[in-house]
Order: C-alpha cells, then structure tokens, then sequence
C-alpha cells in the first residue's frame, strides 16, 4: 500500500486500517513461531504499512491542530 493512498482516506478509515493491520502482524508472528508462515517477507511489509499509517495519522492530526 502506498502513502499517496493512505494519504487519501479520513481518520476514522485510517484507525479501521491501523487496527486490521496491527491484527495481521499478530497473527503473522504466531504463524512464524508455530512454523505455518512459509514467506516471513510478509511480516515486514505489514510493519512497514502500519508505519505508513502512523505516518499519515501524525500528519493529519497536526494540520487539524
């Protein structure tokens, strides 16, 4: 996902996203501990999403303030 079209959505889609996102990456380190995650690449595209989010997240409440 990029930031140009996290950029695009309000903060309540983005907190919805954030939440799902962080949910993923818990549950990709389960699989990873229990041995079911077969492309652990993916763990380290959902820590870069959520930074994205956060990102965003910051931005958006600091033109508000």
């Amino acid at each position: 996902m990029k930031y140009t079209e996290i950029n695009q959505k309000d903060t309540t889609e983005l907190l919805k996203l954030l939440k799902e996102k962080e949910s993923l990456l818990f549950e990709l380190r389960l699989k990873l501990k229990t041995m079911q995650l077969t492309n652990s690449n993916e763990i380290r595209v959902a820590k870069k999403d959520i930074a994205r989010i956060k990102t965003a997240l910051n931005s958006k409440r600091r033109v508000e303030a």
